[in-house]
């Protein structure tokens, strides 16, 4: 799969965050998400070993959630692990596993953050514009922002918020489970995002494509 070249990953903390602030002004979270249209779903997770970043991503058709296809990647982690740096050290892995890929998914799931995030610019996001396709947030952690208490019940959602600002959706994927974080990441909005992963998460708390990643990562 063919991949945007935006920028190298040899930075210091101090030069990610300045391109987090440069980036995140071109990401696009306001082109409704057409499901319809969806064929293929990518989901991916990433796991860090030794400062070594191993990445899955599986392909999965939609809506019947069957995987085709599984590849792996791996990258060097430059920077320290905190929350709000994740895209940086998760980064070259993904893109490693990314331009494996035989197919060309219509959407990616991302373990993490689209703009749920502290400086708007989460995994989803960043990712997004190398992929240049919609990406969609599914985070297992609240990173900032509040929402209202939620039923027990699945399907309970309430909008995550920051500053005024509505930057995400709180959403019990499963009854009486602590409820997923969902934002857009690039070229897709909030509700198409929170749609979509509804329609993932029938069975499961964590979407489909994403579980079938983690599972593969352990080797199951």
């Amino acid at each position: 799969m063919k991949l945007e070249r935006r920028h190298d990953w040899d930075l210091d903390l101090d030069a990610a965050l300045r391109l987090q602030k440069e980036l995140r002004g071109e990401i696009d979270v306001a082109t409704p998400l057409d499901l319809d249209a969806v064929r293929l779903i990518a989901g991916s997770d990433v796991v860090i070993k030794d400062d070594v970043a191993h990445a899955v991503v599986v392909v999965a058709t939609f809506p019947d959630l069957q995987p085709v296809e599984t590849v792996h990647g791996h990258g060097t982690v430059r920077l320290p692990n905190t929350p709000a740096m994740t895209s940086f050290r998760e980064g070259p892995a993904l893109l490693d596993a990314f331009e494996k890929l035989g197919h060309e998914p219509d959407v990616f799931l991302f373990d993490g953050a689209g703009i749920a995030h502290p400086q708007r610019f989460g995994t989803a996001c960043h990712l997004g514009l190398f992929l240049e396709r919609p990406t969609i947030g599914c985070g297992k952690t609240r990173l900032c922002g509040r929402f209202a208490l939620l039923p027990e019940d699945k399907g309970a959602m309430a909008p995550l918020t920051d500053d005024g600002e509505t930057i995400g959706m709180a959403v019990r994927t499963r009854t009486r489970m602590n409820p997923m974080f969902i934002s857009p990441g690039h070229r897709a909005d909030l509700d198409g995002a929170v749609a979509l992963v509804v329609r993932t998460t029938e069975k499961y708390r964590l979407p489909e494509p994403i579980r079938l990643a983690h599972k593969a990562g352990q080797g199951g």
